[in-house]
């Protein structure tokens, strides 16, 4: 039986810490790095609803995509709701990992898997990190052929099965030259103007980030935070599935967009 070291160093070297931006918190969380574990559950945030599933089956370790905690907490008491969620999971025994910027980074991470779904070619990251042997960073940015923001909308809802998304921009304008940045991407739209994008796809902007963007003249497509990086912890099970076979592994089936439409 593997220990919840052997899952952080997989998960490191599929979506190495190094990557992580200077603000984020990553890596193991909350545990004992030896104890071992037969039960992972991944999901996109922890909530009351994810952290009640983790604890009714007796899960021993969740792989976050946003870490928890985030922010120092000063207390841990239940009048907070991270510190409650906290304290709950340690009276459980439910260990902490999150890959979080590091996994949006990845070499196979959140935003080139993005960029391969879209069909972009010549991909390489918007914000290339300093220093690193790999050639790896924040964002990717890649060619497309041919295709209106209209077209590229309609794949999009057809690749990720939604009803609606946000956009800014002329539905006849051409879509060749796209940036990619899952979750808030507001801060990647003048590094994709820099790197010649016409579109940026991205989480969530701001109104004002939507503003600035119809200003430059660039296209821009929200899938939603939730939409754009949920898949990818549903398909980081099948990646800890090939590696340790003896593992019950799945991404939660309680937590759901915050964010509803009518």
């Amino acid at each position: 039986m593997p220990c919840i070291q052997d899952i952080a160093d997989f998960l490191n070297d599929f979506a190495p810490t190094r990557l992580a931006e200077d603000w984020d918190n990553v890596g193991l969380l909350v545990g004992d790095a030896q104890a071992p574990v037969n039960r992972v559950m991944t999901c996109l945030t922890i909530t009351p609803e994810s952290a009640a599933e983790a604890i009714a089956k007796a899960v021993n370790l969740i792989v976050t995509h946003h870490p928890l905690p985030f922010q120092p907490l000063r207390r841990l008491t239940v009048e907070n709701t991270s510190a409650k969620l906290l304290w709950n999971l340690i009276r459980a025994g439910v260990a902490i990992y999150s890959p979080h910027t590091g996994f949006d980074s990845a070499a196979e991470g959140i935003n080139q898997s993005l960029a391969q779904r879209i069909g972009l070619t010549e991909i390489r990251p918007l914000i290339p990190k300093l220093g690193d042997a790999d050639s790896l960073g924040a964002g990717r940015v890649g060619n497309l052929q041919a295709k209106s923001l209209a077209d590229l909308i309609g794949d999009l809802k057809e690749q990720f099965g939604l009803k609606h998304v946000q956009f800014v921009g002329d539905l006849t304008a051409p879509c060749t030259r796209v940036g990619i940045a899952c979750g808030s991407g507001g801060s990647f739209l003048a590094v994709a103007e820099g790197a010649g994008c016409n579109t940026l796809v991205t989480g969530e902007m701001t109104f004002h980030n939507c503003l600035e963007a119809k200003a430059k003249n660039i296209s821009v497509v929200q899938l939603g935070h939730y939409a754009s990086e949920r898949f990818a912890v549903e398909s980081l099970v099948v990646r800890l599935q090939q590696k340790f076979s003896d593992l019950a592994v799945w991404a939660s089936e309680l937590e759901s967009d915050p964010i509803g439409l009518s």
